[in-house]
């Protein structure tokens, strides 16, 4: 009964942290929560010893029991077409002129006069993990417009060169006749693809990239070592903020996407955006372009000395931040990435977001290392 008794004080005890802790995905309880873990402490438990060896089966058994308790806590389903209390939801294909861009076009419930395009990376969709930037960006008063890059999610074409890039300057034509001012934000491969779609001309009035290499040379072993480097790098208590909208079991299938259809590789891809060309070309442009570029200090994907190449091209006209505790998988999900760009957009897409911009007086996060460039 001992040995029971200890069990039972450990799932409680799971529970009650993770009920204070706001992690709704992670408990089974939340009015019982502390009732009892406090009737847990009354019965008579076996020693240190024992707990300590419970430790993990508790675990467990916690988990186990969360999952069932919140089967219905999918946070995808926040992305879903339809009206709710702060936001409306819309599927749309974009006009374009390779053929529809299959799109969700959200709108904050008061309407709003600014939106940001948001391009996905590669292997990814429209909605992968993309709930909590949308909440931020929503929050602001921004409207966002989700796409499926080609070759990607929905999208009815190939991954191809240069139709692609095309495929990403026609819908903010679109934006721009809906909106008075228009953002963008690139995570990526979607980055690098953006990155030269405004280079080419297609208007914005912000532009955001999120750890675009300035280019991929992988080989198999290279891989498999990247692979490994950012599974563990994403093994971190700042990711736990994702189960405050679900459960264990949605959070995992997330992950889940359609992956690639395409008649040009990524690596080869990444060499006909030329990411250098692209910033070197918005680095003439006048006015300047505001434009912040956020990277990661554990990306495996982009070594520290590609994110070096990058700060160097950014220098004198665009902001640049590198956050030390990222990694390539994490940095699109950590609430510190997200917060930092959100805000920047809002700043930029306001009334006074040009007068900002010419006269900086950037607030970063604390525990980023950041190179300042302003324009």
């Amino acid at each position: 009964m001992r040995l029971l008794a200890t069990l039972f004080r450990l799932i409680t005890l799971y529970n009650t942290l993770a009920n204070l802790a706001g992690l709704r995905g992670l408990n089974w309880s939340e009015r019982l929560a502390i009732p009892l873990s406090a009737l847990s402490w009354r019965l008579p438990a076996a020693g240190w010893p024992a707990a300590i060896a419970l430790a993990l089966p508790a675990l467990i058994a916690h988990l186990g029991l969360a999952t069932l308790r919140r089967r219905d806590l999918n946070p995808r389903r926040q992305l879903q077409p339809g009206s709710y209390s702060d936001r409306h939801i819309t599927r749309l294909d974009l006009p374009a002129r390779h053929g529809p861009v299959p799109a969700l076009h959200i709108v904050p419930r008061g309407g709003a006069t600014a939106a940001v395009l948001v391009t996905h990376g590669s292997g990814c969709d429209k909605t992968f993990y993309a709930w909590r930037l949308v909440n931020a960006l929503i929050e602001r008063g921004l409207a966002v417009v989700l796409i499926d890059l080609d070759g990607h999610g929905e999208s009815p074409r190939p991954q191809s060169f240069p139709q692609m890039v095309e495929s990403v300057a026609d819908p903010l034509g679109w934006l721009q006749m809906r909106y008075h001012r228009i953002g963008a934000l690139g995570m990526s491969l979607g980055g690098a693809v953006l990155a030269r779609a405004v280079a080419n001309g297609a208007p914005v009035d912000a532009l955001a990239l999120w750890e675009v290499p300035p280019r991929i040379r992988l080989d198999a072993r290279r891989y498999r070592q990247v692979k490994i480097r950012e599974t563990i790098a994403i093994v971190q208590l700042r990711m736990l903020h994702l189960f405050r909208d679900g459960a264990i079991d949605h959070v995992i299938k997330a992950w889940q996407t359609s992956g690639i259809r395409a008649t040009i590789s990524t690596w080869d891809l990444f060499d006909a955006l030329d990411v250098p060309g692209s910033l070197r070309i918005l680095a003439h442009r006048q006015p300047l372009l505001p434009t912040l570029m956020v990277y990661a200090g554990r990306d495996a994907i982009v070594p520290p000395a590609a994110a070096a190449e990058i700060a160097a091209l950014a220098a004198g006209w665009a902001e640049y931040h590198l956050l030390p505790f990222a990694s390539h998988i994490s940095l699109p999900i950590d609430l510190a990435c997200i917060t930092l760009t959100a805000d920047w957009l809002r700043r930029q897409l306001t009334a006074a977001a040009e007068s900002e911009w010419h006269q900086s007086s950037h607030t970063l996060t604390p525990a980023t290392r950041s190179y300042k460039n302003h324009g």
